[in-house]
Parts: C-alpha cells; structure tokens; sequence
C-alpha cells in the first residue's frame, strides 16, 4: 500500500502560508528563502510545505510556480485552483472514490485507511487526514480551473467570431469599371450614337 499522499506534520501551517501567497508577489523560484525571507516563515516545519506544494501541483520539480500556483492568486479562479490542486495530490482517495471532498471525516479517515493500509490510529493517517481537511477550507469544487479556462477561451471565441462578422458587414462590394473609349475623328453624329448604343448594350445592361 502506499504511503506517498501529501502531508504535513503540522497540518495547520498549511491554512498559514497560502494565505500569505496570496499576498505576496509571485516569485521565480520558490525557495526556502522565499518562505522565511518574503513569507516570514521560518524552520523545519514550514520548510515542509515546499515538498507538498510540488505534489500538489502548485510548484513544478524545481521550485518554480505553476501556472496553478499562479490561479491560487487570482481571485477568480483561487478556490478552483486549490480544487484541482487537491485533486492531483490525492488522486489514490480520488480514484477510490471521486466524491472524497463530500465525505465526513470518519469516511475520509477510512478512504485513508483503505489506501495507504496504514491503523486507523497511526500518525500518518491523521497528518492525512488534517492537511487534506485544511487544504480543502481553501477550495470550492463546484468549478475547476479547466472549465474556467474554458469559459474564458470560449467566450474569446465568441468575441472573435462577432468581429468577424462586423468586419465583413463593413465590406462593401460594389464594383466600379472605368473604360477608356478613343473617339474616331468625326462630325458625323451617326458615328457617336453608333458607339454609346453599343456600350449601352453590352456592359450597362449586365
């Protein structure tokens, strides 16, 4: 069985330091610097939430922010990010039971039990069963990043599509013709009237 889901062991410093992401400027890096120097938090125990924001999805393997890290930021779409966040952390319970966040806390502990193989009484399985609780106090599974973005792209569709058509209202096709006629050098009225007959005929009338 396996024991790999993200966890803390002091599961309410989790609450902490993404409401501190929040407010702070997005970094290149997100180092142990970054958490004690601009975050303000320092030691071990913090320093442990670098390991679970990777797992979460919201630090790429080299510490850099995710485009879900950046989501969390964004007042629109933050408690869908941390949704999708806690989805790809927890995809064991997920796969078990795709309603894990619905459950009570005596079903969720159980979910753990079933997936880690763990007593219901070891340590790991509360640490589990806490950070995923004070994760889930920041997330709002009704809407996804994924449908988020998708609303956005659609309606940039949309809006793409009224200017086309508004560009091609504003077309207009009319066509003008411009024909240089030489005269013949003549008095003779017969001549002319020869010449705009013709054309009346064979161009005005298309």
């Amino acid at each position: 069985m396996s024991t790999k889901m993200p966890y803390l062991a002091s599961p309410g410093v989790v609450a902490k330091i993404l409401m501190k992401i929040k407010e702070a400027k997005t970094p290149d890096r997100f180092t142990q610097d970054f958490l004690e120097s601009t975050l303000g938090f320092k030691g071990g125990t913090y320093r442990a939430f670098i390991p679970l924001a990777k797992k979460l999805g919201l630090l790429n393997s080299d510490g850099t922010p995710s485009e879900l890290y950046k989501k969390f930021r964004n007042p629109a779409t933050s408690h869908a990010a941390i949704a999708a966040a806690i989805k790809q952390g927890y995809q064991e319970l997920y796969s078990r039971n795709e309603n894990t966040h619905t459950l009570s806390k005596d079903h969720l502990k159980g979910l753990i039990v079933e997936a880690t193989g763990l007593d219901r009484d070891n340590k790991v399985v509360q640490c589990i069963q806490l950070t995923f609780e004070n994760l889930k106090k920041f997330a709002n599974f009704d809407s996804t990043v994924e449908s988020k973005l998708h609303e956005e792209t659609k309606e940039g569709t949309e809006e793409e599509i009224k200017d086309d058509i508004a560009a091609k209202e504003r077309v207009d096709l009319n066509l003008c013709y411009t024909i240089n006629r030489v005269l013949p050098k003549t008095d003779d009225p017969a001549v002319f009237n020869a010449i705009f007959k013709a054309l009346r005929e064979n161009l005005i009338r298309r």
